[in-house]
């Protein structure tokens, strides 16, 4: 397996950063999921994403699950993290909220199933939340906390963007592995190794629908 240098995966992640921090846009007030809606999509936005989603991903993801699924209802959660370069806890920390959040909602909603969306920096989040540790990836780090088992047959989607793990040739495998689609655009130097082109890290809004398809698929 070819491995490319973590140092050129920082500066790409620190160019995303870059290029998301100069979109001018209002941050969006702190999302939470409505009371027991049929289903919650958790998104863990990408690094220096402005927004409680994520401009990029999170919220034009949400918007094409939403509309997809009426007329169930949906709600929305920004697993509440720094999605930071320098704070070395940043991924532990969304981590410890995105399973604080699954495991509070599915114990006051019984009926209540979940999708689990991360982008970039919010994929290594999502992938430690369901026992596949970053460590080692591009702003990656150890699992802090999973999602109990009991509530694993409540997770009925998982959508990754950009993920860093595979970078690294490591993958959703085992339990969430049939509910989980990873996307990899062609060129992404933070999924690919040896990919070069940033721009293809920034693209994944355009892959709204095709996710909001296969959530349909499992719900």
């Amino acid at each position: 397996m070819i491995r490319v240098p973590k140092k050129r995966l920082l500066s790409a992640a620190a160019a995303l950063g870059l290029a998301v921090t100069g979109l001018t846009v209002a941050a969006a007030p702190a999302a939470t999921a409505a009371p027991c809606t049929d289903i919650d999509v958790a998104v863990a936005r990408g690094t220096g994403e402005p927004g409680t989603l994520g401009l990029i991903v999170g919220q034009p993801v949400f918007q094409a699950v939403q509309t997809r699924l009426l007329p169930r209802s949906v709600s929305s959660y920004g697993v509440n993290y720094p999605a930071d370069l320098i704070q070395p806890a940043s991924v532990q920390r969304g981590n410890t909220d995105l399973v604080n959040h699954v495991r509070t909602q599915a114990a006051a909603c019984p009926s209540q199933r979940f999708v689990l969306v991360g982008y970039s920096q919010g994929a290594n989040v999502v992938d430690n939340s369901i026992g596949i540790s970053s460590a080692g990836a591009v702003v990656g780090g150890p699992i802090a906390a999973t999602i109990p088992a009991d509530l694993a047959p409540r997770i009925a989607a998982i959508l990754l963007f950009g993920n860093p793990i595979r970078a690294i040739g490591r993958s959703v495998t085992g339990t969430y592995q049939g509910r989980t689609k990873d996307y990899c655009a062609l060129g992404d130097p933070v999924c690919q190794p040896l990919g070069t082109n940033i721009l293809a890290h920034l693209s994944y809004g355009g892959q709204a629908g095709d996710a909001a398809s296969f959530v349909a698929g499992k719900v």
